[in-house]
């Protein structure tokens, strides 16, 4: 065996196991094209997946579509999260990108940011409603139906079972939450800055066994928090909400239905009732307008010009066959809504900020975000400089053993 062969294989091996721990070098599965003309350049702030083994879903088709329509060139700047694309808009790395709307009023109450568009949701529109759904005899759907001013259902909300679809989900925690602490109905426990509080004020109000689930649970999402009331497996469906979108029920429980619809006291769709009933355009009333995620942008960079630019090209994809397919493919969308900040977010930061530990928690995702990056640039920074100095090293190394005319020692037998 050659023995001063095997430490520089060792060295080499150590160099590319430090190298592709580098975001981008050596090994990155995804490659995106880059601006050459950083003046005629549209950058957008995406959060990517590390393949795609379905191409269509490359979002990089939707920066080449883009390219061809505003006539400038297109690249796609990764981020790990909404937290991120926040930093990336703040700091100037990134012209556009998608959040959801918890961290969309959040840039745009926290930095300035604004709305150049918004995704649309399944049925064409860009928001849902958030909804209370009960079962039509409880005491709650009764009081909505009396046409009585004295009664009031939500009054009638206390002690019952809550099904939410998530800690943060706009239709199923913090709209109808919001509605409640601004209108009186809730009064928060514990400190209103922590998210803890938030756990504490629900099942204060509600019930012990309130279900708030996180991630891979049973209960999670529309679906999930309208499961939990069609099972109401601790007691009657008419001690159980459902707090979830509008059209949760016909989606879940209507043509198709799912096994779990129409167990206990449910037998069929008429058996679910929101809370506010159906105004005139048969939508229903609910505690307001969850929004859908909107591109969002910093004026500081982006300018009206800019905007105009980008809400042409994306006009023009709404009415082309082929780039609504590119929408559906990498937005999971059928389609963008051209709009503004206060037509799409509308008085859902109002109907939200009161929500406990909300701003807070926002905040602080963001600015880990933005501190852990910082720190991954001094990791990544010197794992770099580390390994040049290994290499160097190395060459040096082998560069004296030639001149030195070294002849390798062979392996004991012994």
């Amino acid at each position: 065996m050659n023995y001063l062969r095997a430490p520089k294989i060792a060295i080499f091996t150590t160099v590319l196991i430090m190298l592709a721990s580098i975001p981008g070098c050596i090994f990155d599965p995804v490659e995106f094209d880059k601006c050459e003309d950083e003046d005629n350049c549209l950058t957008i702030a995406f959060e990517t997946k590390e393949e795609y083994r379905n191409s269509d879903e490359n979002p990089q088709l939707l920066a080449d579509r883009l390219e061809e329509l505003m006539d400038m060139e297109v690249e796609i700047y990764t981020v790990s999260g909404p937290a991120a694309t926040i930093a990336a808009l703040e700091y100037g790395k990134a012209d556009i990108g998608f959040l959801d709307g918890g961290a969309a009023w959040l840039s745009m109450s926290t930095r300035g940011f604004e709305v150049a568009a918004a995704e649309q949701k399944a049925d064409g529109r860009p928001y849902y409603n958030a909804v209370a759904w009960v079962h039509k005899d409880s005491d709650m759907a009764q009081a909505d139906m009396d046409d009585d001013p004295a009664t009031d259902p939500y009054t009638l909300m206390a002690g019952k079972i809550s099904c939410h679809t998530s800690p943060l989900g706009s239709s199923g925690m913090l709209l109808p939450m919001g509605f409640l602490i601004n209108n009186g109905y809730v009064e928060i426990v514990g400190d209103p800055n922590t998210m803890d509080s938030l756990y504490t004020t629900v099942r204060a109000h509600f019930s012990e066994d309130s279900s708030i689930p996180d991630s891979g649970t049973l209960y999670r999402g529309y679906g999930g928090s309208l499961r939990c009331l069609a099972e109401h497996e601790l007691g009657s469906a008419t001690d159980y909400i459902s707090f979830a979108k509008d059209p949760t029920v016909p989606d879940y429980c209507g043509d198709d239905p799912e096994s779990w619809c129409f167990k206990g006291d449910f037998t069929s769709t008429e058996d679910f009732y929101p809370l506010g009933g159906y105004n005139e355009d048969g939508e229903t009333v609910g505690f307001g307008r969850a929004p859908s995620h909107p591109i969002m942008y910093n004026p500081e960079f982006f300018f009206e010009s800019d905007v105009a630019a980008l809400r042409t090209a994306l006009e023009a994809m709404n009415n082309n066959a082929e780039d609504l397919e590119i929408l559906d493919d990498v937005l999971g969308t059928p389609g963008i809504t051209i709009t503004n900040s206060s037509v799409h977010m509308g008085t859902y930061g109002d109907s939200i900020e009161e929500v406990p530990g909300i701003a807070a928690y926002l905040n602080d995702k963001v600015n880990k975000t933005s501190s852990e990056e910082s720190s991954n640039l001094v990791l990544y920074g010197g794992l770099a400089v580390a390994g040049l100095a290994i290499v160097t090293g190395a060459i040096f190394i082998r560069n004296r053993n030639q001149n030195q005319n070294l002849e390798p020692e062979e392996s004991s037998t012994e």
